[in-house]
């Protein structure tokens, strides 16, 4: 009974806003094709990926000799004595914990700032969305939807609006 109730309600309700709805209008805002289209975004990216370049070379060569130890191993095992052979892998083995441990860590810093420029971009862009809607009278805009037409999709706009801004500054 109450479940039918409520129904009922509901339906005599959107009936009722129907008329008012008439005059709604709604806009619909890409957030990924913001982040990645905007010159902010771009910036960001150039920004992050010269701030992580030489952690990311060290990485690289830090493998290159992880795979060159190991090549020597297999290559000089037969020949090798049984000690040198463990002192060799156990050589091997803290290096590569090391490897691992330095790329964990890399990952992670990466990752984070990665996240604090993302959120700077997406601060700064709700500002834009917020400035479009009221000089616009926007009833409502949306950033996350399973489907939006085409018709409503305000998302150029808000990336040209992002692109003025930061030729202003």
């Amino acid at each position: 009974m109450n479940r039918t109730l409520t129904i009922v309600v509901a339906f005599v309700l959107t009936l009722i806003a129907a008329p008012a709805l008439a005059e709604f209008k709604l806009g619909f805002v890409n957030g990924q094709r913001v982040v990645n289209e905007s010159p902010q975004a771009k910036k960001a990216k150039q920004k992050i990926e010269k701030e992580f370049e030489k952690r990311d070379a060290e990485l690289q060569q830090l493998s290159k000799k992880l795979q060159a130890m190991q090549e020597g191993v297999e290559k000089n095992s037969v020949t090798m004595s049984e000690s040198d052979r463990r002192t060799k892998e156990r050589e091997f083995n803290e290096l590569n914990r090391e490897f691992q441990r330095k790329q964990r860590e890399f990952r992670e810093d990466l990752n984070l700032r990665q996240n604090e420029e993302m959120a700077a971009i997406f601060e700064r862009a709700n500002k834009i969305i917020r400035q479009i809607a009221e000089a616009e009278k926007y009833d409502l805009i949306v950033q996350e939807a399973v489907y939006f037409s085409p018709r409503i999709d305000i998302t150029d706009k808000v990336i040209k609006a992002l692109g003025d801004s930061a030729q202003a500054k």
